[in-house]
């Protein structure tokens, strides 16, 4: 086995150039199918994460602009099967220049808990300290923040700055860029309108999500704020619903460039084949079965293609990491990640491209009679 490896390095190198390119040339395509079919199955995952999620979200059916009054909250929480209700107010602040906004909310303090599968630290704190704020990794990055820090963010739609202290993080929420504080600091500050954009409604079980989303909606049907609320799945498959068809383009892409790769790929496999006969023949002459030569070949195809692939994953793999730190602004997408599953698929796709590639013309050649194979030679 060793010596039939070293064989196969040894040829390798003969042709550095032409296996170089090779070997960039089904990088790229693979870097760019790595990515692109990344794009869907990262919007599967987020929805098949929220699935099952317990939580419905309320809002007006003006829309955001037109916020519904707390006191809505006692009646929510009086509809069976209603665990917790949390009013959000989005308040839309600037941190220092206007280029660093992010999305800043409040909620009450008692309710911090209706999110704490995001992954919250400094809760407790949180409980206590009325200016205390929970702020997501993503901004801590972004602005090299920690905890214990004081920071302020100017007023854009509301005429008021606040002054809030970091007093935990916020590892999973749905967006890496964000900031949590608290509804009585708001209303505070605002001079207790009693509002809230939305309600975050908890119920106690998965499969009842519908049924309450109707009866909210009902109890508040011709009134002067109706609602219209929507499972926390629905939700995020509406924002990704924007992006179904850039996805499935995307997809057609990935798979077009691992297409047009192959078969450049097989030319050149045919190619160094093709000028490899009087070697094959003397191969062939000296005692080494055909069925050798015919593994010794597509091996050489095998690695040339793997190498490809092992790089096109990894770039992209790296390339998505430094993304996530450096571009939060894009929402729920800068959280994009290659997937375990799409980089072995991609290896897979890789190991395809060098085994066929390789393998009609290779068989061809070692199955040549000697002879004939010679006669061949120019």
């Amino acid at each position: 086995m060793t010596k039939y490896l070293t064989l196969i390095f040894k040829n390798l190198l003969r042709s550095k150039r032409r296996n170089i390119l090779t070997i960039l040339s089904i990088a790229v395509s693979l870097f760019i199918f790595s990515v692109l079919v990344s794009l869907p199955t990262f919007a599967n995952q987020m929805l098949a994460d929220t699935t099952s999620s317990v939580r419905i979200i309320c809002r007006t059916k003006m829309g955001l602009a037109y916020p519904l009054p707390v006191a809505y909250k006692p009646k929510i929480a009086a509809i069976p099967h209603v665990v917790a209700v949390a009013p959000l107010v989005i308040y839309g602040g600037i941190y220092h220049e206007v280029s660093d906004q992010f999305p800043s909310v409040a909620t009450e303090a008692a309710q911090i808990d209706m999110w704490s599968d995001w992954g919250l630290t400094g809760v407790d704190e949180f409980k206590k300290i009325k200016t205390a704020c929970l702020v997501a990794q993503g901004t801590m990055r972004r602005f090299n923040l920690h905890v214990g820090q004081q920071i302020q963010l100017r007023g854009t739609v509301y005429p008021f700055n606040v002054t809030l202290t970091i007093v935990g993080t916020i590892d999973k929420g749905p967006v890496p860029s964000f900031l949590i504080f608290r509804h009585d600091y708001f209303e505070e500050a605002a001079g207790n309108p009693g509002i809230a954009h939305e309600f975050w409604v908890r119920v106690d079980d998965s499969r009842v999500v519908p049924e309450v989303c109707a009866a909210l909606d009902n109890q508040f049907a011709n009134s002067s704020a109706e609602t219209r609320s929507v499972s926390e799945a629905a939700a995020i498959g509406g924002i990704l619903g924007r992006y179904r068809i850039f996805m499935k383009l995307a997809e057609f892409v990935g798979l077009v460039a691992v297409a047009a790769i192959g078969l450049v790929a097989a030319n050149t496999a045919a190619m160094s084949i093709r000028e490899r006969r009087s070697e094959i023949a003397v191969m062939r002459s000296i005692g080494f079965p055909s069925g050798v030569i015919l593994n010794l070949l597509v091996g050489e195809s095998l690695i040339v293609a793997l190498s490809g692939g092992a790089i096109g994953c990894g770039v992209a793999f790296g390339l998505f990491k430094v993304f996530a730190l450096n571009a939060d602004a894009l929402g729920p997408f800068v959280s994009l990640h290659v997937p375990p599953f799409v980089l072995a698929e991609t290896l897979g796709v890789a190991a395809l491209i060098g085994l066929f590639s390789a393998y009609v013309p290779a068989r061809a050649a070692a199955k040549r009679s000697i002879v004939e194979t010679l006669r061949l030679v120019d």
